[in-house]
């Protein structure tokens, strides 16, 4: 009788944790469930982004801010039109394109689900160029565009529901009462956008499909090396960059992006670029203090 109670509450348990909807991400094709709806995702991160921003300190670079959003929108052109040839043309009304630059030495980036995106100053004297924050911004997009921080939050959900699921059957088992309310699911994985830590696959999957966005939108993708060279060195150096947490290490990284750039050197038709207008040069030190705002992660860093 004991092993019938076992053997049910598994699949109670597996039918609870299997809920959601099954979506393709664009570009890697991978297949993920998600419990969230972007409306829902889209309504939080909005007013996360709101909140932030009246906080925020806007930078005074006239010249940068510009860069910013010229480099942003060429970026969400691209994605609009990727996603209407891919007839994804119904995932438009979840993206508010917002393109942000703040006062802040940090070097980081990040973007919140529905395309709202905020750049802090550190990391441009380490992009250096139109191309290397195309890398940057392609990759924060990309958490937006492939629902990780839905995903994220999916995941924790599921975890909840079955601990819910354990609770509520653990009393014929003798094992007590483990429930916790699907309040507290959403309350744990509502969180911050700004701050939301992906995983390693995650992760490598922004840098895959924001290397294809960069390419789609004019930008050399042969930028990514680089860029992220650059990056490796002042993070060993300083151990400073909130951008490169809970990342692959420098090496998967580099060669991963070298796997994927012949896929995204298809899409290049080069565009003229300008460097950035900073005399700040990339190494120099930056503020070793962490965001008190806590990506793709605010879902998706970010990054």
């Amino acid at each position: 009788m004991r092993n019938v109670k076992v053997l049910i509450l598994a699949v109670i348990s597996a039918v609870l944790v299997s809920c959601g909807s099954t979506n393709t991400v664009p570009i890697t094709g991978r297949q993920q469930s998600l419990m969230v709806s972007d409306g829902d995702i889209l309504s939080l991160s909005t007013q996360q982004y709101q909140e932030f921003m009246k906080t925020a300190k806007l930078s005074t670079n006239a010249a940068n801010t510009a860069m910013v959003k010229r480099v942003g929108q060429n970026l969400a052109n691209a994605v609009t039109s990727y996603l209407r040839a891919a007839g994804l043309s119904n995932d438009l009304q979840y993206y508010n394109w917002q393109f942000n630059l703040v006062q802040d030495k940090q070097v980081n980036a990040w973007c919140m689900p529905g395309g709202l995106i905020c750049v802090y100053e550190g990391i441009l004297p380490v992009t250096q160029d139109e191309a290397s924050l195309a890398i940057v911004l392609g990759h924060e997009i990309a958490h937006a565009v492939a629902r990780h921080s839905a995903e994220q939050m999916s995941t924790q959900m599921k975890q909840q529901y079955g601990v819910q699921t354990l609770g509520a059957l653990a009393g014929m088992l003798g094992i007590g009462n483990t429930a916790v309310s699907i309040g507290q699911a959403i309350a744990a994985t509502g969180l911050n956008f700004a701050n939301l830590k992906y995983s390693r696959s995650h992760e490598s999957e922004a840098d895959h499909i924001g290397l294809i966005f960069a390419a789609m939108a004019g930008y050399n993708p042969q930028a990514a090396l680089t860029f992220w060279q650059r990056m490796a060195s002042l993070n060993q150096n300083q151990n400073t960059s909130e951008f490169l947490s809970d990342h692959p290490s420098d090496a998967t990284r580099v060669q991963q992006i070298q796997g994927w750039m012949p896929e995204a050197m298809k899409y290049y038709k080069p565009r003229q670029t300008q460097a950035v207008p900073t005399t700040q040069k990339a190494g120099t030190k930056t503020a070793a203090k962490k965001s008190t705002i806590k990506s793709t992660s605010k879902s998706t860093k970010k990054k």
